[in-house]
């Protein structure tokens, strides 16, 4: 059988199906595996019962149960639920925002490829203009969201070492260039995969940088504010018509219902919802309407406030215990963990690659991600991007103490041995 192009593509292997594959195999595999390198969040007992408690309502509630299954939405999404959200927006961080303002896709993935392939590509009036990600390394689904066509073009960050055991990477504005060839800047705040958090200074200046050159400033914030919020730092989170934020159900614990919201201004959400007509005739009904009451009464921002964050930030204090006991005597540097559900190590002169780190791992039934895979758009090489991998801590805590020592015990093998 003959493929197209893009058949031949989307056959092959990529970063973002290999860790979903992973993500299957060690759920539904016969081998236990220590799960540590998905995106799969925690769940939470009370959050969950919230969940249960809304689906209950649905299932109680004859006309909005069949609704959900026996009709579509419109290509927009579902118009209650996109009222919902304007006016909560509205109401609690006081941004000039309607319901034409909000457009609702198959999760955030869905989301971004419409946004990139808007911005990055052919003009009229220029022959390919790119997506501008001003630090790297940045989220591995946006990698082959081009579908073999590179979208992006990236920075190394700066890098601020904090104490004996952390580090923080920074936006280099020194070395940030943005002219006719870029068509929209785009981060994740909180940062997937290292934590990081982009300052207010950081993202007021992307700001005005887009706003100078006429060009968007995406927001990946589904791990960040206003929901499900896990950022441990106080940040301001604001929006204006050249802003465009993309939010997720999947980090407040809904992965699986694949229910993402675009704020953005009316032009752009009338081409995510073409997008949707085209590719899906409307986006999926069963997230929403298990999310309206929450969004409806506010509830959604108290979950996430009083909720997910704090359990998240109890979480990670122990995992970075756990860490900085398990690797002690190793050149081990852990991202400052600001938010998302991650830690980001960093073993400086590791004597081998991300990669073959990840396979020796599997082999010994733990699941990490290789940070190599997160560097789209960076043409210049980079030993660091060789020696960073990405841990989940949103597993059981029996769980990621034994992963973190079982990644400590082939790192010291590595050293140990030069290869």
């Amino acid at each position: 059988m003959r493929f197209s192009k893009l058949g031949d593509y989307l056959k092959a292997d990529s970063g973002i199906l290999g860790l979903m594959q992973d993500i299957d195999t060690a759920m539904t595999g016969p081998d236990p595996m220590l799960l540590l390198g998905g995106g799969n969040p925690a769940r939470i007992p009370a959050v969950q019962e919230v969940f249960r408690d809304s689906m209950q309502q649905l299932l109680d509630d004859g006309d909005r149960f069949e609704n959900i299954g026996g009709s579509y939405d419109g290509a927009k999404g579902d118009s209650v639920v996109g009222q919902a959200l304007a006016s909560l927006l509205q109401k609690r961080f006081g941004w000039d925002i309607g319901p034409e303002n909000v457009a609702i896709t198959n999760g955030s993935q869905s989301s971004f490829y419409t946004l990139f392939h808007l911005f990055a590509g052919e003009y009229s009036d220029h022959p390919c203009r790119k997506i501008l990600l001003p630090l790297t390394p940045e989220y591995i689904g946006y990698s082959d969201i081009g579908m073999g066509n590179n979208l992006f073009r990236s920075y190394q960050p700066a890098i601020e070492l904090q104490g004996t055991h952390e580090f923080k990477y920074h936006v280099n504005f020194e070395s940030l260039t943005v002219d006719d060839d870029i068509g929209a800047i785009a981060v994740s705040r909180p940062t997937n995969p290292t934590g990081n958090v982009l300052s207010d200074s950081e993202i007021s200046k992307l700001r005005a940088l887009a706003r100078s050159h006429d060009i968007p400033l995406i927001l990946d914030s589904a791990y960040g504010a206003p929901f499900p919020n896990i950022v441990f730092p106080e940040v301001t989170t604001d929006w204006d018509e050249n802003t465009i934020l993309c939010l997720s159900l999947s980090k407040l614990g809904l992965p699986g219902l694949r229910t993402g919201f675009v704020v953005a201004n009316e032009e752009v959400i009338r081409a995510i919802s073409g997008a949707n007509a085209i590719m899906a005739l409307a986006p999926g009904s069963t997230g929403p309407a298990l999310a309206r009451n929450m969004i409806e009464d506010g509830r959604i921002l108290d979950i996430s406030n009083d909720l997910i964050r704090p359990y998240y930030k109890a979480k990670v204090q122990d995992a970075m215990n756990w860490v900085k006991h398990a690797m002690h005597g190793l050149p081990c540097r852990i991202h400052s963990p600001e938010g998302a559900i991650f830690l980001w190590l960093w073993f400086e002169g590791l004597p081998i690659t991300s990669e073959l780190l990840y396979q020796r791992l599997k082999a010994r039934g733990v699941l990490v991600v290789s940070g190599e895979h997160f560097f789209p758009g960076l043409s210049a090489p980079w030993a660091h991007r060789q020696e960073c991998i990405r841990v989940s801590y949103a597993q059981e805590p029996s769980i990621v103490k034994k992963g973190i020592e079982v990644i400590a015990e082939e790192v010291r093998c590595a050293f140990h041995d030069g290869k």
